[in-house]
């Protein structure tokens, strides 16, 4: 049996600009691709000053509804270049910007359905881990997802981005009025 020396917790920043850069960055998929949209918004802390310093991740599904990763074999490919995956460093006005498509429904279990939507992980200074969440669209039928009927209803709308030009708008506020719901994964 081997000691193990433990270290003290600490938070996941701010050093985010240094370790966790994504070598595609906020790109999805390319510029240019058709059909990609933007989902764009801005990080908050608790006293709705935004985080200049936070990192957004995002993980997802194609239009079809297969994710670009060597385990589903059906994801991806249709849309050349399609990741799944994407990084973005927030700006000095806490903004950021995903370019991507738009995912498909996903099956779940017991033959539910899961609507559209983005999982999103947050890193940020004074966070000992990530915070996670989901983004659904506000222009598709989430009545019946799985997920987002597990989040008290006066909340689900923190979970729902806005259909702007170009793409969406998705707000995540850490803490405080309005919090963004977070999920314990």
């Amino acid at each position: 049996m081997t000691d193990r020396a433990f270290t003290p917790s600490q938070t996941v920043g701010p050093f985010l600009h240094i370790g966790l850069r994504w070598v595609d960055g906020p790109d999805v998929v390319a510029e240019g691709t058709p059909g990609a949209i933007v989902i764009s918004g801005q990080v908050f802390d608790g006293a709705g000053e935004p985080v200049t310093d936070a990192l957004v991740e995002t993980w997802q599904a194609d239009p079809d509804g297969g994710f670009a990763h060597p385990d589903d074999p059906r994801g991806g490919a249709a849309y050349g270049g399609f990741r799944g995956f994407g990084r973005c460093e927030t700006s000095a006005d806490g903004g950021f910007a995903i370019r991507t498509l738009k995912p498909g429904r996903l099956p779940a279990p017991g033959g539910a359905t899961e609507a559209p939507h983005v999982n999103v992980s947050v890193f940020a200074r004074g966070l000992l881990d990530r915070v996670v969440t989901r983004v659904y669209f506000a222009d598709e039928d989430n009545a019946a997802d799985p997920v987002l009927s597990t989040v008290e209803p006066g909340r689900r709308d923190t979970l729902v981005a806005r259909p702007v030009d170009g793409g969406y708008r998705f707000d995540i506020r850490l803490q405080g009025d309005g919090e963004t719901v977070f999920f314990d994964v």
